[in-house]
């Protein structure tokens, strides 16, 4: 049984292990501190029988977007505890928490193009959509999907609102 739970200060270093057993991205612990002082309500870890941290969830907010967006900045699992639904649980935590805490538009992530499981877990299981392609993203010069899922009906530039948003 594992369970999802936010996070606290106590786990970052936990959470550090993990990304680094799992991910070839990897962040000194000040990225993290960062990330749960200025968010700590988008910061997510899934925690086994024992207590032991076996995959967590670090996300933010744009604070320089011209509209009100997340972004997962990285997710991970344990090798051990893979294909038991752990990955979505965390994002799922995470994107609630974008649109109850922030009122969150969508949600952004970037996945290489050769990360087929994780490529299928973000269009597949958690319906994100590709938005780009960013060349040349990664350290060792691989490409990246940037991809958003969107939690409100996405309206055209220019758009009028419907009658019932009208009446408001």
């Amino acid at each position: 049984m594992v369970n999802i739970r936010p996070a606290t200060v106590d786990d970052l270093m936990a959470m550090q292990k993990c990304n680094l057993l799992c991910l070839p991205e990897n962040y000194q612990l000040k990225y993290y501190l960062y990330h749960i002082l200025s968010w700590p309500q988008l910061l997510h870890v899934a925690e086994d029988y024992d207590g032991k941290i076996v995959g967590y969830v670090l996300a933010k907010m744009e604070e320089d977007a011209s509209d009100c967006h997340g972004h997962i900045t990285s997710v991970a699992v344990a090798r051990t505890h893979r294909k038991l639904g752990i990955a979505t649980r965390l994002m799922n935590a995470t994107h609630k928490a974008m649109q109850d805490v922030f009122n969150a538009d969508y949600v952004s992530l970037h996945v290489r193009v050769t990360n087929r499981v994780a490529f299928h877990l973000y269009t597949e299981t958690l319906k994100y959509e590709i938005h780009d392609k960013d060349l040349k993203y990664y350290a060792n010069g691989e490409d990246a999907y940037e991809m958003r899922k969107y939690f409100k009906e996405k309206k055209p530039k220019g758009a009028k609102p419907a009658k019932s948003e009208e009446a408001k």
